[in-house]
Parts: C-alpha cells; structure tokens; sequence
C-alpha cells in the first residue's frame, strides 16, 4: 500500500485529488493539508511514502517545504503537482530533493502512474517543463549579487543587507543596480522576480 500525503491550498482541488487517489488500488492518502508548514508535522505523525505537494502554499512554500521534509523524513518522496510551470521551479526542486514534478493540467491516470513510479525509487518529470529547463541559460548574477537580491526578496532594506554581509551601504546599492540592469528589470522587486522564477535564487 502507498500511503500519500497531500497538500494544497484550494479545498476543491485537495478533495478531488484525495477523492481520485481513493479509487485507486494500493494507494490510501493518509493525511491531507492546506499550508506549506503544516506539511512536515502532517508527514511525522503518519509517515507517508509519497507527499503531493503544491508549490504556491500559504505560509510555506511546497518546495521550502519540501526541503525541510527531505531533512526531516528522508523516505518520503516527493511529487510537486503545479500550475506554475517556470524552469527555475524544477531547479529548486532538484536541490530540495524532490523526486517528481507534474503540472496540474496532466490527466488523472498520469498523476497516479507517477505516484506509483515515485514510491518505487523512480522519478517523473513532466516533459515541457524538463524542455523549458534545459533552455534557461546560467545565471548573469555574481554570488553577490544573489545573495543580496536574495535579502531584498526576504523583505531586507538595503542597509540591513549591508550590516549582514558586512558591506558597505554604497556596494549594496551598487549590486543591486548591477543585477536590475542584468536583468533587464523596471525595479529591485522585479529583478527578484525575474531570478526567482528562473531559478537563479
């Protein structure tokens, strides 16, 4: 028997989906959730063989998610079953340890072949977005220049990044104009953006 915890915000989705893997021979979903942080307790105390995670959760993100689940319950793979098909998602995942991405528009039986795959060591990974990845060239932005767009998506002001990475207030505000104009962004906001989904941060 699989034993699978789902996770996803939009309770008409969450149902449908414990509802279609109800039917389906060997898989019973143990446990169900609605926000990111409540994925790792979810899984500790039944000890699911497979979580189906959605990236876009509240509080936490599925793939944030995802990463403290590996740290935390090794055995259970992960799924990540999207709407939010950028490229830049299947990097993170890959190094939040995830074993699978599917895009919500997949049809039912390919989600359930790809639970049944997952749980038996395999990994799936939905072929226009596997493409899509393969496309987005290196990242332009310097260590730096990550880092500190990183602080600035976290919500930092300038001059708090400069007191963590022990900078000045004028090279803050200087990686920051260098990674806008790399970018090709309006703002600092949209630079963050930008590298997010690319995968860059």
């Amino acid at each position: 028997m699989i034993r699978v915890l789902v996770a996803e915000d939009v309770r008409i989705l969450r149902e449908a989906l414990v509802a279609l893997l109800g039917y389906e021979e060997g898989i019973e979903v143990v446990a169900e959730v609605d926000t990111g942080d409540a994925i790792v307790p979810a899984a500790l105390a039944h000890r699911p063989d497979v979580a189906v995670l959605d990236i876009d959760l509240p509080v936490l993100d599925g793939l944030a998610a995802a990463a403290d689940l590996h740290a935390r319950l090794p055995e259970c793979r992960v799924l990540i079953l999207t709407a939010l098909g950028r490229p830049g998602n299947l990097r993170r995942g890959v190094e939040a340890h995830v074993s699978g991405f599917m895009l919500k528009d997949s049809r039912p039986q390919d989600l359930v072949n790809a639970i049944r795959t997952v749980a038996t060591g395999g990994r799936v990974v939905d072929q226009q977005l596997a493409y899509a990845a393969l496309d987005l060239p290196a990242s332009p932005l310097t260590d730096r220049e990550a880092d500190v767009l990183r602080l600035t998506g976290a919500g930092a002001a300038p001059r708090d990044i400069a007191g963590d990475l022990h900078l000045s207030y004028g090279t803050v505000r200087n990686y920051l104009a260098s990674a806008v104009t790399k970018l090709n962004a309006r703002t600092r906001q949209d630079a963050v953006r930008i590298a997010t989904e690319a995968g860059w941060l």
